[in-house]
């Protein structure tokens, strides 16, 4: 497969190993009555910061746990006067070139600043990605090419769904050689083959009949595709039996597959082009399940006798060119005008687009993630399809400028408990800024960390789920599948697994001990008997 090479990218291609683990500083919690100092544990979260570091601190609770993620990077166009920095030009940006990629950095074009820039994050998204779970990105001409080959080399190419073109200008934006009235979104899957659907409710669907269960058009049951005929299909290759005399409805016949006497045999037609011989869609016990129920007969304006299926479904598969008006910059400009009563934030998407894409791969209680948060409309958008279905659906921002707090947080706050005259969604948030790295520069412990923040990291590491804090012995950290879990530190001084710290630590009953300490005494022949696996602080702590 051919791949996309630029200055600096022999440094950057597994930078993301190397990001350090930093756990998140909870700062408040919000609900629809209050602000509390307690997290609310409600599961959405929005982390400011920068968004590498955040991703690498996310991977121990949600690796493979996101269903669905949208992310709106900076398009790179060099324009670095808005609200929103379209440009690779943050500090902490180019700080991190500097560091990373070393002397090179100065000689970086902006697009080989942006892909650097791009790159580890997309590795992060990836390992975050469920293998159902899809990645939406938003994007525009100048990085568009780009940003396709590094998501083929990520992601593969196979995993490309396709490519939407948004409307999101309807009167152009007059600059340039070009008047440009769109941008794109790219649609990758972690894995194709297990989307669950890519259908959109369809709005402006109508149903030409009506029977006591809902509204139907008819399309017919035969397969039109030429593929498939008798030789290769012989089981959907049988006759119906019409019964002209039994009318159920104007146009509509009871249908069987018995001969009767002045039944009519209906077979599938030919193709006109190439009179080859068309199948049936559904195999003979599917069609008996469903006579005049979902498959009926119809007589055609011509005459002619047909097998046709009742189609009630009022969804249609998500189109690659999106023109409504609820799906431009103006919409998501006026959306956030009206939480603010001012302008807040250029070009902002609106909550209509990003709610498509999530009815396209997430279900009800699905968790979405946007790294690239900017105003909070994938929030926005979350909050609005729970309120709509009932749903249960958790999202988490990471946003770095320092308008996460005013912008970003802020219009979560008011669309949960109403703005002007729109109704709150309700619900609740968390609100973390990152803090110190797990481990020193001597990949030693790193003693600002609070304990309980370790304990959680090496429970995850171990049982990937969630730590409860044991309440009656501090070097317990509980039992995960008959394996009882034992972590003796003490900051102060070095800790060693012997048989006095034994016989006074390891509390609880298991078949299997993991016990982590800074020495172990015990004689290996001892632990082998006991099922004791000894593990070493900090060496066998996994890194993420």
């Amino acid at each position: 497969m051919p791949t996309l090479n630029w200055i600096g990218k022999e440094k950057i291609i597994n930078h993301h190993l190397d990001v350090p683990y930093r756990v998140l500083n909870h700062q408040y919690g919000f609900t629809e009555k209050a602000k509390h100092k307690t997290e609310t544990h409600s599961g959405n979260k929005i982390i400011h910061g920068d968004n590498l570091e955040a991703l690498k601190s996310l991977l121990p609770e949600y690796e493979g746990k996101i269903k669905c993620i949208y992310i709106d990077p900076p398009y790179n166009t060099g324009n670095e006067g808005w609200v929103y920095n379209d440009n690779v030009s943050h500090p902490k940006i180019q700080k991190w070139l500097g560091e990373i990629v070393g002397k090179e950095s100065e000689d970086l074009t902006r697009h080989d600043k942006w892909l650097c820039m791009m790159y580890p994050r997309l590795q992060l998204l990836h390992r975050l990605l469920a293998d159902d779970g899809a990645i939406f990105i938003s994007i525009d001409d100048n990085e568009q090419a780009y940003l396709k080959s590094i998501m083929d080399e990520i992601f593969g190419p196979k995993n490309f769904i396709g490519s939407f073109i948004i409307n999101t200008t309807p009167n152009a934006r007059d600059y340039g050689h070009i008047g440009k009235m769109h941008e794109f979104a790219l649609f990758y899957a972690k894995k194709e083959y297990t989307l669950t659907s890519n259908m959109v409710p369809d709005k402006d669907k109508k149903f030409k009949y009506q029977d006591e269960i809902s509204g139907f058009n008819i399309h017919p049951l035969y397969n039109s595709n030429v593929a498939f005929t008798p030789d290769n299909r012989p089981n959907l290759y049988y006759p119906f039996y019409l019964y002209p005399t039994n009318i159920l409805e104007k146009d509509f016949f009871e249908i069987g597959l018995e001969k009767k006497n002045k039944s009519i045999e209906i077979f599938p037609p030919k193709s006109v082009k190439d009179n080859v011989q068309f199948v049936w869609r559904w195999g003979k016990d599917k069609s008996f399940s469903e006579l005049n129920k979902e498959i009926i007969g119809y007589k055609t304006e011509s005459g002619e006798y047909r097998v046709v299926q009742k189609m009630r479904h009022s969804s249609k598969l998500i189109r690659s060119i999106q023109l409504e008006k609820e799906h431009t910059s103006r919409r998501g400009t006026a959306i956030l005008e009206e939480i603010f009563s001012k302008k807040t934030f250029s070009f902002p998407k609106p909550t209509d687009l990003i709610q498509l894409f999530l009815q396209v791969v997430s279900e009800e209680n699905a968790i979405i993630l946007d790294s690239f948060a900017g105003s909070g409309t994938t929030a926005h958008a979350v909050l609005n399809l729970n309120k709509q279905d009932g749903g249960n659906r958790k999202f988490i921002l990471v946003e770095l400028e320092d308008y996460a707090e005013t912008i970003t947080a802020e219009r979560v706050k008011r669309v949960i408990k109403g703005y002007g005259d729109t109704e709150g969604t309700g619900g609740s948030f968390d609100y973390y800024t990152i803090g110190e790295p797990l481990f020193d520069e001597n990949q030693n412990l790193n003693e600002l960390i609070p304990e309980e923040k370790i304990k959680a990291y090496i429970w995850y590491s171990e049982t990937r789920s969630q730590y409860k804090p044991q309440q009656d012995n501090p070097h317990f950290l509980g039992i995960y599948n008959d394996t009882g879990y034992y972590f003796i530190y003490n900051k102060k001084e070095p800790t060693t697994l012997d048989f006095d710290s034994l016989a006074e630590h390891i509390t609880e009953k298991s078949e299997r001990y993991v016990v982590y300490a800074d020495n172990c005494l015990l004689p290996e022949s001892f632990l082998r008997s006991t099922n004791i696996e000894f593990k070493k602080i900090p060496r066998n702590i996994t890194r993420f």
